[in-house]
């Protein structure tokens, strides 16, 4: 049986999209059908290198492409909101790479676009979606660790010094939280299934004046944490815990998990090795068109209401810092 494929476009040929581009290249019911950019040129490039068929110099003539079902949406953070807003008025399916929006005002604007539009819509929180951590949401379900106690994730990488770069100029969005704490706030919330009714932090605001790195500890009830850092300017482990009343859990690489332990009093550890890939965007891509497919408007594995709350607890932890952007 023949599936029609599904159609991408592309708004926005930076260094993921080509990471997205290639994982899209091994699922077959997919279509790189265009791509668009504000410099026309740059989408020529990026569609000649990837054969694809149309190339857009403007993002309203890619939300406009009739051959186009869905729009990845990979500019950069303060962009993600305009771009995504362009899809759905055209009718698009959208994926909208992480963080969501910048802030939460504007998560809440492009959701209710999404759903009075009635399209689908979904942040693109790959690492939710690779085998290894489907694997750890099992165990989690099972009820193996216990009732959770605590967890942590620490994700932090030293970028060169660049204070015009997307990671370090405050008007592009830099900053830890958003670029890489937006992975350890997601991994909290989808083990504890809730978000922090208190939060203390701290922040290093840099010569640029972003996060250059950052601490938080959040308090669920009474008795349940989860501690969480970032860093553009500090390279980590990227390692995380969840420790349960029976036993834990141990993910190196959380974010880009290959494998993960798990470690029950009185057993013998159960490790899996679960490889990912291609470049592990398939599986998030392929989680959207599953949706689309089944006429659904969101993934029940990333909804919408879910990447609210986590922007509204990321405003939350920023607050204190002073840290504000673009039209904030």
């Amino acid at each position: 049986m023949t599936t029609t494929p599904i159609r991408w476009g592309i708004l926005g040929p930076g260094s993921i999209a080509h990471s997205f581009v290639k994982g899209l290249q091994v699922l077959p019911d997919a279509q790189v059908a265009a791509a668009g950019s504000r410099d026309r040129d740059r989408a020529a490039a990026f569609a000649r290198q990837y054969d694809i068929p149309h190339a857009h110099g403007s993002y309203e003539d890619l939300a406009r492409d009739p051959d186009v079902d869905i729009i990845y949406v990979a500019t950069p953070h303060p962009a993600h909101l305009t771009g995504a807003l362009m899809a759905i008025e055209a009718g698009k399916a959208v994926l909208v790479e992480k963080p969501f929006t910048v802030n939460a005002t504007e998560a809440a604007q492009l959701i209710d676009a999404a759903r009075r539009a009635r399209v689908f819509a979904m942040e693109a929180m790959w690492s939710r979606f690779v085998p290894a951590m489907v694997k750890v949401r099992g165990w989690l379900a099972s009820g193996a660790p216990g009732q959770i106690l605590q967890v942590k994730a620490d994700f932090g990488f030293r970028c060169g010094w660049d204070p015009d770069s997307r990671l370090l100029n405050r008007e592009l969005g830099g900053g830890a939280l958003l670029d890489v704490g937006v992975y350890t706030l997601s991994f909290a919330s989808m083990v504890l299934g809730a978000q922090p009714s208190r939060i203390s932090g701290m922040a290093h605001i840099g010569a640029t004046g972003v996060d250059e790195q950052f601490f938080a500890t959040l308090g669920y009830g009474e008795d349940v944490f989860a501690s969480i850092s970032g860093a553009v300017r500090a390279s980590t482990p990227h390692d995380a815990w969840i420790v349960g009343t029976q036993g834990r859990i141990h993910i190196p690489q959380f974010w880009r998990a290959t494998s993960a332990t798990l470690s029950i009093e009185g057993k013998p550890d159960e490790r899996i090795d679960c490889p990912i890939e291609a470049t592990g965007y398939n599986y998030e891509a392929a989680e959207a068109m599953r949706c689309m497919r089944a006429g659904m408007l969101e993934s029940d594995t990333m909804p919408l209401d879910e990447t609210l709350a986590i922007m509204k607890t990321m405003d939350t932890i920023r607050q204190p810092w002073g840290l504000r952007y673009p039209g904030e």
